[in-house]
């Protein structure tokens, strides 16, 4: 029987550094889902990777959707869940399509757009969701806090909507979601609150830091469905263990692009290249917020504050929180504010991962080529991604089997593809019924004071 799976915090060596008192202990995947983060404010990590056995990749061809996940997930998780818990937990969560579509030769998208929110966003939130149920203790409610730049929000709200003992706060920046983002949020209703913050996602996002360090909140059982909690980064590893055992030839390796704003998603691949999947290389393309591609390019790291608006909002991030995980697995250390304390393994983080920032006319001329010469459509992080792709082998010539992730439906941007196409993308059947539904947000400034009063008052702590 495989010992069950430890996990420390990011911040374990930070010694001597004002206001960050390590935590050196370690905790089971259920005391870090329910933590959501590390007392010290580190990200939790697996102390060791579990491996994936060459041919069990390739066993998944032809496979559904949900034998891939519970390869990955029992691969973490068989010490502390039964596997029947488990499969009743990934047949629930996953229950639509996730389309490979051919673009040309060997290239593709991977449309994570066909869930109940129509963001990949829900592969996550729904999986997570049902392990806190399953998890949590029976009698005191969980209270999830979340920030979000658009999809998270509304895919871990409606992941959670009625699940019971639960409540969902949500975070947003006012001024930087779309239309049609800003109504799914503040209509979900029930257990699941929207709060309109005015201030910029990474406001958003250090709000939600500083409660979860709050000792005043010791007592609320604060967790984050945030990508900074490993819950939402393990389910994240299964689509691209489950694209690759579709799509590849004896022997192949595959290159992912991946639109990268918080970073959550490319650690999935990380992982799963970590794991035993044979990826070739992991393309994080961001827009305009560069401070990665700036970081790989010359070792020295620099946050945006604030971040920059860029059309693809979801990744108007200046400080990802998933960096601290990035920089941890190459050997470095950089905290939530930005300051690098250990530099990481450049020449072997350069050999594995390529980055480029893509702006917002490169996004709009790559819909525009994209959708006239191949008639396929993407939105702006799906073009993002796609752009960054392009780059890539423009730079290091031609690869075999390309994977490009589509990360949310066009019909989310029905403005932008109005006027870059001349179109109107059809609604999916998830968001038909969402212009009939009604309710308003919470509005707060980004001041944390405000916050804390609000929760404080508002949270249950008690079933």
């Amino acid at each position: 029987m495989s010992e069950r799976i430890r996990y420390y915090s990011t911040n374990r060596n930070l010694d001597q550094v004002g206001g960050i008192t390590p935590f050196r202990e370690t905790v089971s995947f259920r005391e870090a889902l329910l933590m959501g983060q590390a007392p010290d404010e580190g990200l939790f990590m697996p102390e060791t990777i579990p491996a994936l056995p060459i041919g069990a990749l390739k066993a998944l061809k032809g496979a559904p959707y949900t034998e891939a996940a519970m390869l990955v997930a029992e691969a973490f998780l068989a010490e502390e869940i039964g596997t029947g818990a488990l499969q009743r937990i990934i047949a629930d969560a996953y229950n639509y399509p996730v389309p490979l579509e051919n673009v040309f030769a060997r290239k593709y998208i991977m449309r994570l757009d066909q869930g109940p929110t129509a963001s990949f966003k829900d592969f996550a939130a729904r999986m997570m969701a049902r392990l806190m149920s399953a998890f949590r203790d029976h009698g005191n409610r969980l209270n999830v806090l979340v920030a979000t730049s658009g999809d998270t929000g509304s895919a871990v709200g409606e992941a959670f909507k009625g699940v019971e003992g639960i409540d969902v706060t949500i975070l947003y920046p006012r001024g930087e979601v779309s239309g049609r983002q800003k109504k799914q949020l503040d209509t979900i209703g029930g257990n699941v609150r929207a709060v309109s913050v005015d201030g910029k996602f990474d406001d958003c996002q250090d709000l939600v830091k500083q409660a979860f360090s709050d000792p005043a909140f010791v007592d609320f059982n604060l967790t984050s469905a945030n990508s900074i909690n490993f819950g939402r980064i393990l389910p994240q590893i299964i689509y691209y263990v489950w694209a690759w055992a579709q799509l590849s030839r004896e022997g192949e390796t595959a290159v992912f692009s991946v639109p990268s704003g918080n970073f959550g998603n490319a650690l999935g691949c990380e992982y799963a290249r970590r794991m035993g999947l044979p990826v070739e290389k992991l393309i994080m393309p961001t827009n305009e917020n560069d401070e990665f591609p700036r970081f790989l390019e010359t070792g020295i790291y620099e946050k945006i504050s604030p971040s920059r608006a860029c059309l693809s909002n979801a990744m108007n991030v200046g400080h990802p929180s998933n960096l601290a995980r990035f920089f941890d697995l190459y050997g470095g250390t950089v905290d939530r504010t930005g300051v690098v304390h250990r530099i990481p393994d450049l020449d072997e983080m350069k050999r594995r991962i390529y980055s480029v920032s893509i702006s917002d006319r490169e996004t709009k001329k790559t819909i525009k080529r994209v959708y006239e010469q191949h008639k396929v459509l993407l939105e702006p992080h799906g073009a993002v991604g796609w752009r960054g792709l392009e780059v890539y082998l423009e730079l290091f010539g031609d690869a075999p089997l390309c994977i490009s992730l589509e990360t949310a439906h066009p019909a989310k941007f029905p403005d932008e593809i109005r006027e870059l196409l001349e179109i109107n993308p059809d609604l999916p059947q998830s968001m038909k019924d969402i212009d009939d539904r009604a309710g308003e947000p919470v509005f707060l400034p980004a001041d944390y004071g405000k916050l804390k009063t609000y929760l404080q008052q508002h949270l249950r702590v008690k079933d």
